[in-house]
């Protein structure tokens, strides 16, 4: 049988892995950082109609410049931004790629801070454009002052900051994200997947976009909204930046079925959004419960939690799958990430983790858990 390697791929290519995680049919899937919670039926039979009536025209191409997508966007977004700031595309990968393959390529670079977003250096590998990796702080934080460290020591042609950090769920304070600017030469792209999990009334790095025209923020519909399947990322930028995506962008690379299903979905934004507080919820709650068990949950400000003390991480995440409960290892020794989902399922998982004994070998006093806390 033929081999990757038995094929003429690209030297930078070889020897690479492609992105995934493990997809198994499990009772609870907590491993992607999905929003657990479906859809509202009301929302899905608005949406159904709006793709139903977009298919009447699927026989011509699809407005190229997703106007009206960009319009809904904008309004959702809302800090005095139109259309010309808007950008979007098949997911915020896709939204990344385009970044890259307009201002990254052969000869030029691509700075994160490690550990973060695994797409990064593949998404960098696919441009060809060089990855650096730098240093964070303690605890996976990321200050001002080790930022321009880094940034001043690699001279990167582009900075990517994933605010929260995946998979970490680190914040980044809006201090970092500025001294970065200040200091980076070249584009500054904020990953915002996770900023709707933030607490409430925490400020976005969209805050700093006037007088910044090398900053990008980059957001997703897949997370908050619970619309993983779609395929809808965006970003907000100078409108000069948005002009240079369109010089690489594919053909109308934007269906007119994902147009319609995401304009439905910013239609009934308040009532797709009302799940996040649920779910931060549950992932406050995560942070107390697996602190209960013996282990060290990291601070989030996403809809995950990676936690520490696992002495095993392997063994653990084999020994909650045979329970039915999937959850991910993102090969930081010591540590595994789970997702905050219902309560049901984050009691499942929680009750699933306290059968294994607590990582310190200490008799626990508590009973598994049964449900969150008021």
């Amino acid at each position: 049988m033929t081999s990757l390697s038995d094929l003429p791929i690209r030297d930078d290519l070889r020897g690479k892995t492609p992105y995934g995680a493990p997809q198994k049919v499990v009772p609870v899937a907590l491993n992607v950082n999905e929003n657990t919670h479906p859809v509202p039926d009301d929302v899905a039979a608005d949406i159904v109609a709006r793709v139903a009536t977009a298919i009447g025209g699927v026989n011509r191409y699809p407005d190229r410049e997703f106007t009206e997508l960009r319009e809904s966007l904008a309004h959702y977004l809302g800090h005095g931004l139109t259309p010309e700031n808007i950008w979007a595309a098949n997911g915020s990968n896709e939204v990344i790629q385009q970044i890259l393959q307009a201002f990254g390529g052969p000869g030029r670079s691509l700075l994160g801070f490690t550990p973060t977003y695994s797409m990064y250096p593949l998404l960098a590998s696919g441009t060809g454009t060089v990855w650096l990796a730098g240093a964070r702080d303690a605890e996976f934080e990321l200050s001002p002052e080790t930022a321009v460290a880094e940034i001043t020591r690699l001279d990167p042609d582009i900075v990517i900051l994933c605010a929260p950090n995946n998979p970490t769920g680190t914040p980044l304070s809006l201090e970092t994200i500025a001294a970065a600017y200040d200091a980076a030469r070249g584009m500054v792209v904020v990953d915002e997947a996770y900023a709707e999990f933030m607490p409430e009334g925490e400020p976005s790095a969209l805050t700093l976009l006037p007088g910044r025209p090398r900053l990008l923020v980059s957001r997703t519909m897949s997370k908050a909204f619970a619309f993983a399947g779609a395929r809808v990322g965006y970003l907000a930028a100078d409108p000069a930046a948005v002009d240079a995506l369109r010089l690489v962008r594919l053909p109308y690379h934007l269906s007119a079925l994902t147009q319609a299903a995401a304009v439905g979905a910013l239609a009934h934004s308040d009532e797709m959004l009302g799940m996040v507080g649920e779910i931060r919820v549950q992932r406050d709650r995560l942070v107390r419960e697996l602190a209960g068990l013996g282990y060290r949950p990291h601070r989030s400000g996403s809809n995950f939690v990676l936690f520490g003390g696992v002495a095993d991480p392997h063994a653990t995440f084999e020994a909650l799958l045979a329970q039915g409960v999937l959850i991910r290892d993102v090969g930081i020794p010591g540590h595994l990430r789970v997702t905050a989902g219902t309560e049901a399922e984050t009691t499942a998982f929680l009750t699933a983790l306290a059968s294994l004994g607590r990582p310190d070998g200490a008799q626990s006093s508590a009973a598994a858990p049964v449900g969150s806390e008021s």
